[in-house]
């Protein structure tokens, strides 16, 4: 089977339905951004070390958080009610909870936060911190969907969650790799350390 089909040379393309939508309708946006994600976790998972138990952890976890990525894309791919929607997995209540039990599990082992971090640090927490913005971005457009037509509430919670345990991944990785939290200094604090060092 060739890759390319030569259908969506007009500007379209098909949904699972059967439908085919104009390739910037907002659904497309929404499962493309979806893909997008999926694409950075395992960028993320590719700079995770075996031998570290926190790398370990992740190793075992992402994949899991891969394939729910691709329910979602399935998900947001197939409108409820249309064509082919039993054959989909939908983001479910329990996904969510999933989500915020390792939420629990990662953020606990994390010192006290008590400023806004910089997303940066080691490479693992960089390529997270990468994942965590566009899973917010796929937060937004799914919310902007929803706006237009039916969508699971829990696939908006499901991302809502995810964005929040790939923040707290990357705190966990540069706090494994020795780095620590790298905090954000505004501009009026940096302003007036300059003039304390000046004086």
């Amino acid at each position: 089977m060739k890759l390319y089909t030569r259908t969506g040379d007009d500007g379209t393309t098909g949904l699972f339905s059967g439908a085919r939508v104009l390739k910037d309708h907002p659904r497309i946006e929404a499962y493309g951004t979806v893909d997008e994600l999926n694409a950075f976790v395992g960028l993320a998972m590719a700079a995770c070390k075996a031998d570290r138990p926190f790398d370990a952890r992740l190793l075992a976890v992402f994949p899991q958080i891969q394939s729910r990525l691709f329910d979602l894309g399935a998900d947001l791919a197939t409108p409820e009610s249309s064509a082919n929607s039993a054959r989909v997995a939908r983001i479910e209540e329990s996904h969510v909870t999933e989500l915020e039990r390792l939420i629990d599990e990662v953020d606990g082992a994390n010192p006290t936060l008590h400023a806004f971090v910089l997303p940066s640090g080691c490479e693992l927490a960089a390529r997270l911190h990468c994942a965590r913005t566009i899973c917010r971005r796929a937060e937004r457009l799914v919310v902007a969907l929803a706006q237009r037509e039916t969508i699971s509430s829990a696939a908006v919670r499901y991302l809502n969650r995810l964005s929040d345990l790939l923040f707290a991944m990357a705190r966990q990785s540069n706090h494994q790799d020795g780095a620590g939290d790298v905090p954000w200094v505004p501009a009026l604090r940096a302003r007036g350390a300059a003039h304390d060092s000046s004086t």
